[in-house]
């Protein structure tokens, strides 16, 4: 306990020192306080990217020929999920294509498995249960329920992206209580969805 408070009063009297430091500058010119405190902006910055800029890793095996998973660009959400097998759809046909991924979803996340918008518009090409659920208990193949809403009959080949993945937080099911009430409480919305905010 007295090593604490020890460690409490040298912290106070750093803190009195650094203030005494900052009233002898001119705090109208940002620039001298930061040299002669001898801040590096540039490690700064690095430092503060590292920190709000976790990495995760996310396990996978691929049993398929097709590439590796992987982002398009660094600021992507979503990396492409490819068929690994040969697909005819006709129009309105749904049908359960593998992939050949199986993932390790890391704790508390989820994979969400979303339509790619150039296969909608272009061939009408979506997913159907949008968006579908990788949670972290599944170990089993990633297939994706892909639907013809054209109305022309699709092909789709090994190889060919039919969907995209995107790794998100997930509260899981374990820190959840469910609290039966007799009523909720009032907020600003209420009960209005469904339009109710305009078109």
């Amino acid at each position: 306990m007295l090593g604490k408070l020890n460690e409490f009063k040298d912290s106070l009297k750093a803190l009195k020192d650094l203030e005494k430091q900052i009233n002898n500058y001119d705090l109208s010119d940002p620039q001298s306080l930061i040299d002669a405190l001898g801040i590096d902006m540039k490690e700064l910055d690095d430092s503060f990217e590292k920190s709000m800029s976790p990495s995760l890793t996310l396990n996978y095996v691929n049993k398929s020929n097709n590439k590796e998973p992987e982002y398009a660009y660094n600021t992507d959400s979503g990396f492409d999920l490819r068929s690994n097998e040969d697909v005819i759809l006709s129009p309105f046909d749904r049908a359960l294509i593998p992939t050949g991924l199986y993932f390790d979803v890391p704790e508390n996340m989820e994979i969400q498995v979303r339509p790619k918008s150039g296969l909608a518009i272009k061939r009408g090409l979506t997913v159907l249960n949008t968006p579908g659920t990788v949670d972290y208990g599944y170990t089993g193949e990633i297939k994706v329920i892909l639907i013809n809403l054209s109305n022309e009959t699709q092909e789709i080949k090994i190889g060919d992206k039919i969907a995209q993945a995107v790794l998100c937080p997930a509260t899981h099911g374990k820190y959840i209580n469910f609290n039966k009430v007799e009523e909720i409480k009032e907020k600003d919305r209420n009960a209005n969805g469904f339009g109710s905010t305009g078109n």
